[in-house]
């Protein structure tokens, strides 16, 4: 199961974070922008090329201490074709580093559309009776909002290709419980729902580790239902983001995690690509200030949950 893959890298490198690879033009240095531009121009092609030489860049400083990225579809997408085949190349290039890749797409739709989103981001393509990866994620961040009609498509890719989901549950933004909170009849929160529903779902990907391959976004921003969540779904893996840059700290995300500092994964986006600042440092140093950020936190989040077994 995916997820079992991710734990024993987690294991192995003793660091339960993710480096969320979300890059803007702006936080890439002008030395390699102006590299890029001079081959292509000041276009979609060079800008798509000066992202992947930031993302490789960063990669390669932290593929031996961080034991996964996480890649949100959206800034990749802003710089058209180009940018979403820069995104395919970061996926490919950290997996060949031994990286485990969750993409932060957020898709969610129903029936055939969905086994589209499921076939293009963890499954692969069939052209002409050739079966090619187009994306080949290991994970994908997922609304299930529609229900089972738009989560059971994945599971079945899922099931056939070793790969896991996250399921939006109490999410880290500000205004998540203008609905997340709400009560249902049956008493419970919509992200507690939501989050039983993770439990159920995750039945059919049974893991070795007592977690499946459905896992739940639960924000660090929010403690209390953080520890919540981690009492009502035992078998369900968290990816926890809002560390850092959202105002969430180590003494937050440490609910998340179970007695052996299994169960979650820590994303840290802005704190590590934009880690130069921070450190005072120059822009070209972007790269080891970014490996120097992914230590440090990696130390922050174990000094509250201690060593990591299974």
């Amino acid at each position: 199961m995916a997820f079992d893959r991710l734990i024993e890298n987690i294991i192995e490198k003793q660091n339960p974070t993710v480096a969320g690879l979300d890059p803007k033009l702006d936080y890439v240095p002008a030395s390699v922008k102006d590299a890029c531009f001079a081959q292509y121009g000041k276009t979609l092609e060079g800008a798509a090329a000066a992202l992947l030489a930031f993302n490789k860049a960063i990669i390669d400083q932290i593929c031996d201490i961080v034991p996964a990225i996480k890649p949100q579809a959206a800034y990749y997408e802003m710089y058209g074709w180009q940018g979403v085949r820069a995104l395919a190349e970061t996926i490919a290039y950290a997996q060949q580093k031994g990286m485990f890749v969750m993409t932060d797409g957020k898709r969610n739709d129903i029936g055939t559309t969905m086994e589209a989103y499921a076939t293009a981001h963890l499954g692969t393509t069939d052209v002409a009776g050739e079966a090619i990866d187009a994306f080949g994620a290991d994970a994908l961040t997922v609304n299930g909002y529609l229900g089972t009609d738009g989560i059971q498509p994945l599971v079945k890719i899922c099931q056939e290709k070793d790969k896991g989901i996250f399921v939006l549950v109490k999410t880290s933004n500000p205004s998540s419980g203008e609905l997340q909170d709400l009560k249902l009849t049956n008493g419970a929160s919509v992200y507690e729902q939501m989050g039983r529903m993770c439990e159920q779902w995750g039945e059919a990907l049974p893991g070795k580790y007592g977690y499946s391959g459905v896992g739940a976004v639960v924000g660090a921003t929010y403690p209390e239902q953080l520890k919540e969540m981690r009492e009502k779904a035992p078998h369900t893996f968290f990816l926890v983001p809002g560390y850092g840059a959202q105002g969430g700290g180590a003494q937050d995300a440490k609910n998340a995690f179970d007695k052996n500092g299994l169960g979650a994964i820590i994303n840290s986006s802005r704190g590590i690509m934009c880690a130069w600042k921070k450190q005072g440092l120059t822009e070209d140093d972007f790269a080891a200030a970014a490996r120097s950020e992914a230590l440090r936190m990696k130390a922050d989040i174990l000094s509250v949950i201690g060593k990591i077994e299974a």
